[in-house]
């Protein structure tokens, strides 16, 4: 049975341009390592296992474009294509425009413009698990400033479900120490994705992604194919997030629990520069 499963967790879908809640096609993508979430009491051992455990991640995960057929989907005009081609320049005055509140952190390893929020996004919080008094200064609380642009855009859909507070288990983490100085990284190793684990709503209900989901491993998430058992109404709104998220194009991936095993407790959403594609698994 896991065997089967894992093979079926190596067909990924892309989104198909004019598509309502968004339809895909399937293609081939490696599977991902396991990845813990960062530790809670900031143990620089259990952290130091968890970016270890990243580069795996962000080596195998998809993203460089070439794991992905020339009939991959693409849609040059998207907001993900076009925030991830954005100059630090013109990415902080469009946070500026747009009252995102944040500050500049000095150079990060991996990040092209490493920035920290100050605030909620319209409202929403987004922030890890650690405790308050530890995400000042938590690498953990790193983002670019390009996937702070999309989580803008995130967090007006976001607001509209009355969602409040978003979980993640990590942005940025830190590339491995032989990681040249000045070379961009990868996926988180370059603070371009957010793994989001649970929304937190208005009136105190919780959707937690690993609880509520309810996706099977190889199933689609959204549009023809797309299946939900049991419905609950935590597991119908999660998939109206992921796919209206899908149909709005602020990310260029977006894994769910039904990529596979390791994505079972998060929403791993992802700007990639130098792509037009689009990909919801």
């Amino acid at each position: 049975m896991r065997t089967a499963l894992l093979t079926a967790a190596l067909l990924v879908a892309t989104l198909v341009p004019g598509s309502s809640s968004a339809d895909v096609a399937s293609d081939a993508v490696p599977d991902l390592p396991a990845l813990p979430p960062p530790s809670e009491s900031g143990g620089a051992a259990a952290n130091a296992e968890r970016d270890e455990a990243a580069t795996a991640e962000d080596d195998a995960a998809p993203g460089s474009g070439d794991e992905l057929s020339p009939a991959s989907t693409t849609d040059a005009k998207a907001p993900a294509v076009r925030y991830a081609a954005m100059t630090a320049k013109a990415c902080e005055a469009a946070l500026l425009e747009r009252g995102v509140r944040f500050v500049k952190t000095g150079p990060t390893k991996g990040v092209v413009d490493p920035v920290r929020l100050t605030a909620p996004i319209r409202g929403v919080s987004f922030h890890s698990m650690l405790p308050p008094s530890q995400r000042k200064t938590s690498p953990y609380e790193i983002y670019d400033c390009r996937l702070v642009l999309a989580l803008d855009d995130f967090a007006a859909l976001l607001a509209k479900h009355e969602v409040v507070d978003v979980v993640h288990y990590s942005v940025y983490r830190p590339p491995p120490k032989k990681w040249p100085e000045g070379t961009p990284g990868k996926r988180h190793g370059a603070a371009l994705a957010i793994d989001a684990a649970t929304f937190k709503k208005k009136d105190g209900t919780v959707l937690n992604v690993e609880k509520d989901f309810h996706g099977r491993v190889g199933r689609r998430p959204c549009g023809k194919g797309a299946t939900l058992w049991p419905a609950t109404p935590q597991a119908k709104e999660l998939r109206a997030i992921v796919c209206e998220t899908a149909d709005a194009r602020l990310f260029n991936v977006a894994l769910t629990p039904g990529y596979n095993w390791q994505h079972r407790n998060h929403l791993h959403l992802e700007l990639t520069p130098k792509v037009q594609w689009i990909l919801v698994r």
